[in-house]
């Protein structure tokens, strides 16, 4: 995954983001995009999913490369065809948010951590509710792997898209490891 520039940031929406509702084996999925980098992916019901006026305008998956090269990633993905994302990212929060979704990038397909852990490898384990709120505010769904945190006991635990897809990615994921379709 490539990281842009960090989205802009304000009450305005940046004159180049645009977003479609793309079809997916998980559901409908909101894709956003700014530029030439992806800023979102938001299931259908997702807890913290922004306001719609920042999604910008509506776009069209025939015309628009990044649009269309981030659905077809995330499509091959679901289906197991495809074991990790290239694709242009931005996204933008405050630095302890972008310290916990860097961590999220370094979970291997196929393995959970905790929020713990994170706290752990952050400096502190007292911050794991923190840690969880950052998780939560993820911008970009399963290109970004939020799915693969985990509560203490290994218990799954909130996920903006909804536990039931939660489960249904791990388990997407671990049964590529399985069938050695990892690397």
């Amino acid at each position: 995954m490539t990281e842009i520039a960090t989205a802009t940031r304000g009450p305005h929406v940046h004159p180049g983001t645009r977003h479609v509702v793309a079809e997916t084996s998980m559901g409908a999925l909101t894709l956003v995009a700014t530029d030439a980098a992806l800023v979102g992916v938001y299931f259908p019901g997702h807890w913290t999913r922004p306001a719609r006026e920042g999604f910008g305008r509506q776009g069209d998956l025939d015309t628009d490369a990044v649009l269309a090269e981030a659905h077809r990633q995330l499509e091959a993905y679901l289906a197991g065809t495809r074991t990790e994302f290239d694709l242009g990212t931005a996204r933008h929060g405050d630095p302890f948010r972008e310290r916990v979704w860097a961590e999220l990038d370094t979970i291997p397909r196929g393995s959970t951590t905790t929020y713990g852990e994170i706290a752990t490898r952050l400096g502190d384990p007292r911050l794991a509710r923190m840690v969880g709120r950052a998780v939560g505010h993820n911008p970009l769904s399963v290109v970004v792997p939020c799915h693969r945190v985990v509560g203490k006991d290994g218990s799954l635990t909130g996920y903006a898209g909804g536990i039931e897809r939660k489960r249904r990615l791990l388990e997407l994921e671990c049964a590529a490891v399985a069938a050695g379709t990892l690397f």
